[in-house]
């Protein structure tokens, strides 16, 4: 029938609940723990020299194009939020590991670049900690060049918490209020019961 709402009966209404279930949550979680995954995965017996700083230039890079990439991707989705989701879902583990990687490197190089050798585990809880702002102590640079890499974090954290975050919600917004009948009350007719 014409203008009639999707009834659960019919399966509509939990087909898309269960597509936004999957958008929102699912696929998230799923990029998050693909994305840890490749981090253990990942082998990093090699020491860092003076030249390959382009290491973490590169991932850097890396996670401003996806960034890029995805906010074309919400403008443009049926379902901004969760590809806004999504969008931080990939975005800020990416960023976090991208630092513990290049500290497992560093911290396998001598002298002793941090208070402790950095495992895989070590360097993710680290780089976690400097994001949060928390810092323990626990784990601390102790050499000059550790020191910088570990400002260098500090300063792209706060570009990540301040500006990531906004970009996301703006783009959200702007493809919400670019959708048909964004702002307009549903003229569908409601069954009752």
């Amino acid at each position: 029938m014409v203008g009639r709402v999707p009834d659960e009966e019919n399966g509509h209404v939990g087909v898309s609940r269960l597509r936004m279930f999957v958008l929102g949550v699912t696929r998230p979680l799923a990029t998050v723990v693909l994305l840890v995954v490749a981090y253990y995965v990942l082998p990093s017996g090699r020491r860092l020299d003076h030249g390959d700083v382009w290491l973490l230039a590169v991932g850097l890079v890396l996670v401003t194009a996806l960034l890029a990439w995805n906010v074309r991707r919400i403008l443009r989705s049926r379902h901004p939020v969760a590809q806004g989701i999504q969008t931080l879902a990939l975005v800020i583990p990416l960023f976090l590991l991208i630092f513990a990687y290049v500290y497992v490197v560093v911290g396998e190089d001598p002298p002793l670049n941090f208070s402790m050798p950095l495992t895989k585990t070590n360097a993710l809880y680290f780089t976690v900690t400097v994001f949060s702002t928390v810092g323990f102590g626990d784990i601390t640079p102790v050499t000059e060049g550790a020191r910088v890499l570990v400002t260098i974090q500090m300063v792209c954290d706060l570009l990540v918490l301040g500006g990531v975050f906004q970009v996301v919600v703006t783009a959200v917004r702007r493809a919400r209020a670019a959708s048909p009948g964004a702002g307009q009350p549903d003229a569908r007719p409601h069954r009752r019961g």
